[in-house]
């Protein structure tokens, strides 16, 4: 164990911590048996220690190659005194035990065997699946069906020119001819718009005889590559039952059970090899106690993910077990947050709690102190559910359909739903000054400016595709509208609203983009919601009316 811990002076730092600390991200879960909240702090003390840890991981190679989570936490040992335990999420260059680092969760020895197995499976699958996807019939079609196309093209140019000689020539022969004449003529132009259409037909078969080998190797192919794709995750999942069956987790309060119980309604893949699991089952196991802990990203950027920037706990993986890691602890003070009465339940079932969020409060915790209430925060008081995750958000200062999942299949189901931009939202507004326009449609990408947050901005170089459809439902001086957004960027809406290519016209009450202090709340709300209820597969529309 000795070779795990660490003192503080390793990290730069006194070995003496201030009485207080004020904690700037909680890890939070609640006991699967007593329902009661535990949290865990992320505190400015540890985040320095963190720091330190990275100003230590710079001139490292090993660290620099790849992009992954690393934790740290800070505990008290038997003896009152204070230390600190590392860890990384995952494989480091392969290997899943380093020196000074914490070593992964009991369970994956038992398994190495089968993963190695698994893992050369499903490489060889994906390469198949890569070959079929690349298979030349593929890029043939493309050309071919473009060739075509143009030649297509082309030949009703040719045709159209003839069709209007032939027009012309049947008003002179009409006009000059009489008789037999006159009907010779016209047969000869009835017979030269057969051949055109003879010439036309020819083009067409030589074109379905030409792409139909290479469409039907290309079926073949996708069929296989659909039988590969079921091979592949018929593996992942076997691999992933005898995992969570071999991984065990020990708690606070010296209970150990493995991810295959403790996930009944299914954990993703890498449960359990994140840093956070790691951290307290180690503490749990050798009698250290958690005084706070902090996640950072460090290596390549990868998606959201900045080397140096401090993330919580991962939805999937980490926050359904969150609570067991944390059962022993003292429990968390309930009045931490208000049980708000006036968080009115618009839907609620096995799968969902739909909420008519009120402006002012944030839809789930933010990062420093002073923004940990929330929705979230409220809802885990009222509702002693072991999972509640939000699929969405709203800004704080907007009110409306709030929908949570209430479990981690559901939550990820909704996920696809919003990625796959399956879910559609009606937004109503008010508008700080009249605009032209009574409906339309407004396209201009977005950008969030690392620098400038919390701001989004338009940026034709940097920003995502973003598009709004609009009506005016009252054109007054401050016009009452409907809004329709087909992405979800941050702010959309706003910016969309402010921007002068866009409305010019902030929204009333939003003086982050221009509006005048004039109004006490944002005059925007999310008025309806339409989705696809992610167990019962019917179509869900959710309202709720507009409070100005």
């Amino acid at each position: 164990m000795m070779g795990r811990l660490h003192s503080l002076e390793t990290f730069g730092v006194s070995d003496r911590l201030p009485p207080h600390v004020t904690p700037t991200y909680w890890y939070e879960g609640r006991c699967p048996r007593t329902h009661v909240r535990l949290r865990l702090p992320r505190t400015t003390e540890v985040e320095v220690l963190a720091r330190a840890l990275m100003q230590q991981l710079i001139p490292e190679p090993l660290y620099c190659q790849e992009g992954k989570m690393y934790g740290i936490l800070l505990v008290a040992t038997p003896t009152g005194d204070h230390s600190i335990l590392k860890a990384f999420s995952g494989l480091l260059n392969g290997q899943s035990d380093h020196p000074g680092w914490v070593p992964p969760i009991p369970g994956r020895t038992q398994v190495a065997l089968l993963e190695m197995q698994t893992l050369k499976q499903l490489e060889t699958l994906k390469q198949a699946i890569i070959t079929l996807k690349y298979r030349p019939e593929r890029e043939q079609l493309q050309m071919l069906s473009h060739e075509y196309a143009q030649a297509l093209q082309a030949l009703a140019e040719t045709h159209r020119a003839r069709k209007q000689e032939r027009d012309r020539l049947r008003e002179t022969y009409s006009a000059t001819l009489q008789g037999e004449m006159l009907q010779q003529a016209l047969a000869r132009l009835i017979r030269q718009s057969q051949q055109d259409g003879m010439e036309r037909r020819r083009l067409k078969q030589e074109r379905n005889d030409a792409l139909a080998p290479l469409q039907a190797a290309i079926a073949h192919a996708d069929q296989t590559i659909h039988h590969l794709k079921m091979r592949r995750k018929a593996l992942s999942r076997h691999l992933q039952a005898h995992m969570h069956a071999a991984y065990s987790l020990t708690n606070f309060a010296g209970e150990t059970m493995n991810l295959q119980t403790l996930g009944s309604t299914g954990l993703p893949t890498g449960t359990g090899d994140c840093a956070a699991p790691k951290l307290l089952h180690y503490a749990a196991t050798h009698q250290l106690k958690p005084l706070a802990m902090a996640e950072f990203w460090w290596g390549p950027a990868h998606g959201d993910k900045h080397p140096g920037q401090f993330y919580g706990a991962c939805a999937e993986r980490c926050q359904p077990i969150m609570g067991f890691l944390l059962a022993g602890l003292s429990p968390t003070n309930e009045s931490d947050f208000p049980l708000d009465k006036s968080l009115t339940v618009l839907h609620e079932d096995e799968a969902l709690i739909v909420i008519n969020k009120p402006s002012g409060l944030l839809s789930v915790p933010g990062r420093t102190s002073t923004r940990q209430d929330s929705v979230l925060s409220r809802l885990r008081c009222q509702f002693p559910d072991a999972y509640l995750g939000a699929p969405h958000r709203l800004d704080k200062g907007t009110s409306g359909v709030l929908v949570l999942a209430r479990t981690a299949e559901v939550h990820r189901r909704l996920n696809a739903q919003f990625a796959q931009r399956q879910v559609q939202k009606v937004y109503e507004a008010v508008l700080s000054q009249p605009i032209d326009a009574l409906q339309g449609r407004i396209d201009l990408p977005l950008w969030r400016d690392p620098n400038d947050r919390p701001k989004t901005v338009v940026n034709f170089q940097h920003g995502k595709s973003s598009l709004t459809t609009f009506q005016i439902l009252e054109p007054t001086t401050t016009p009452r509208i409907h809004f329709i957004p087909r992405t979800g960027r941050t702010h959309q809406l706003r910016v969309h609203s402010a921007h002068p290519q866009g409305l010019n016209s902030p929204i009333l009450g939003d003086t982050l983009y221009g509006a005048k202090a004039q109004s006490c709340r944002l005059y925007l709300h999310a008025k309806a919601i339409q989705f696809v209820h992610p167990l019962t597969k019917n179509e869900m529309v959710i309202s709720c009316p507009v409070p100005f």
